[in-house]
């Protein structure tokens, strides 16, 4: 194996031992502090029920769509003129 692929197997066996301890003391806290655990949770999931998401992900994608097609016409041009100075 050369260097690079050594560097990342590495890199994903450091992301793997990090989740797992996470995951390891994740769970120790569920169990030893249950309702607070469940208190946790609920509010974590009103929190993102309330967050606007979807219309902020909505919002970019019309924004990029937005900037996409004078990009098209841009490019298109550029292509046109490169065909014509080449039949020239």
């Amino acid at each position: 194996m050369d260097e690079n692929t050594d560097i990342a197997l590495r890199g994903v066996r450091y992301a793997q031992d990090q989740f797992s301890e996470v995951v390891t003391q994740a769970e120790e806290f569920v169990r030893e502090k249950p309702g607070q655990s469940l208190l946790i949770a609920l509010l974590a999931g009103f929190i993102l029920n309330r967050l606007p998401i979807g219309r902020l992900f909505g919002g970019v994608v019309r924004l990029l769509m937005f900037a996409l097609k004078p990009a098209l016409l841009i490019y298109g041009a550029t292509k046109v003129y490169e065909v014509i100075q080449e039949e020239e």
